[in-house]
């Protein structure tokens, strides 16, 4: 989908869907604009449902004030007209309520961006801007102040946030990452103290580069072929609608039966994901014409090295990620389906998983279907697609009842005897 082609009504309309859609902001919450390259700026109206918006509702005003469209633009309107004038890089606003984000508004505080380095790589340091009437030029001055030192995502006391980009999608990326990160923070003070990366191991993660990787043309597509991206882009959407990743996170890959193997893109919106997005990686080379996942090294690792997998997720959800950025430990033992699903759980030091593709790809094993990777992301294999999306969906299931059964008492864990019984019982030993 060639977002940037849409109007921006339509762009308006196609993000607060999501917005709303996922909960992260309500009815009468949030709004959206878009400067365009006439000066105006199309903007959410006042006082409609935000979980019914039409074309028809968006506002546009005009660069000399004239105001388009049957409603009255959004109450905020002031603010994103004073970031527009203060930024002109920026050509998109996105300004949202979502629980995670307001309970840090509440205590006056933004969420750590040193815990994870693609969510700092994209969204950068965040700040805050104090307290404002909502509607008015103090708060109108107060947002642009902070926009104007540099810094592209706002938090204002006691309101929510503001997420500025060079467009609509980018602004929404950025919007939708910082979320997880409140959400995978909040978890993670559950659990114990997160642990933040330096800056050196901010600097590693950013200096990552695309492996270099020769491309062919492939001559034809099997029917299985046809099938694993059919099957893929399915169960990429259910991911994302389950909020297992964002929009440009989370990588997926299949193997084939000739040993080549259908992996994600780079870059693209994970929402919309088509089978003709999908890249084949066949001996060392891509497809020609598409850049695979910057992870494809360790899925091609795992394929050399394990017969038994022909399927790999890597992912960031919130409630596994608390995890990963916390020293607690994962114990599988709490449910039948835990453990015959997720087994023994190793974690690796951050950095694992793209500076030592092949020494991680070798951890895997048939009880260590699954790997934390510290300060990074959640690995799952599988004989299958469906069965490494089912493991990382009980690992989040699993990692959000171990922190919710915290304010309930002490975790009984099932025992060994119990534990042994279930290996027999299910062929796992």
């Amino acid at each position: 989908m060639q977002f940037e082609l849409l109007h921006p009504a339509d762009q308006i309309i196609m993000m607060m869907e999501r917005i709303y859609g996922y909960g992260m902001t309500t009815t009468s919450g949030g709004n959206l604009s878009i400067l365009d390259d006439n000066g105006d700026i199309w903007i959410t109206p006042a006082s409609v449902d935000k979980g019914n918006l039409n074309r028809g509702d968006i506002v546009c005003v005009k660069a000399d004030g004239t105001v388009i469209g049957k409603h009255k633009p959004s109450s905020e309107f002031p603010f994103h007209q004073m970031v527009f004038r203060t930024r002109s890089d920026l050509k998109a606003i996105v300004h949202a309520h979502p629980p995670a984000l307001v309970a840090f508004s509440i205590v006056r505080k933004a969420p750590d961006m040193h815990l994870l380095p693609f969510d700092h790589g994209l969204v950068g340091e965040v700040r805050i801007a104090e307290y404002g009437l909502p509607g008015s030029a103090e708060l109108a001055d107060k947002v642009a102040a902070v926009f104007a030192q540099g810094y592209d995502s706002v938090m204002l006391e006691n309101h929510g946030v503001v997420v500025g980009g060079a467009n609509l999608f980018d602004a929404f990326k950025s919007f939708e990452t910082l979320e997880f990160m409140a959400r995978i923070e909040i978890n993670a003070r559950r659990l114990g103290t997160p642990v933040t990366l330096t800056d050196e191991q901010l600097a590693v993660a950013k200096a990552r580069q695309p492996i270099a990787m020769g491309d062919f043309k492939p001559q034809s597509y099997s029917s299985e072929e046809r099938e694993a991206r059919r099957e893929m882009c399915r169960l990429i959407q259910r991911s994302y609608d389950q909020r297992l990743f964002t929009s440009g996170q989370g990588s997926f890959s299949q193997r084939l039966e000739d040993g080549s193997f259908i992996i994600t893109p780079f870059g693209l919106d994970r929402k919309y994901l088509e089978p003709g997005d999908l890249v084949r990686v066949s001996g060392g080379a891509k497809e020609a014409g598409k850049l695979p996942s910057r992870a494809v090294a360790l899925h091609q690792h795992i394929y050399e090295t394990h017969a038994h997998i022909n399927s790999v997720i890597i992912a960031h959800p919130p409630y596994s990620m608390a995890f990963a950025v916390t020293s607690a430990s994962f114990d599988s033992r709490t449910i039948p389906e835990s453990y015959i699903l997720l087994r023994r759980t190793p974690r690796l030091p951050f950095g694992a998983a793209f500076l030592e593709p092949q020494e991680t790809a070798a951890i895997f094993t048939k009880d260590k279907p699954i790997v934390i990777c510290e300060n990074d992301c959640i690995i799952a294999t599988g004989s299958s697609l469906l069965n490494a999306f089912d493991r990382l969906e009980v690992c989040e299931f699993s990692a959000q009842a171990i922190i919710s059964a915290a304010v309930l008492g002490d975790i009984v864990h099932i025992d060994d005897e119990k534990i042994y019984d279930l290996e027999v019982a299910f062929n796992l030993l």
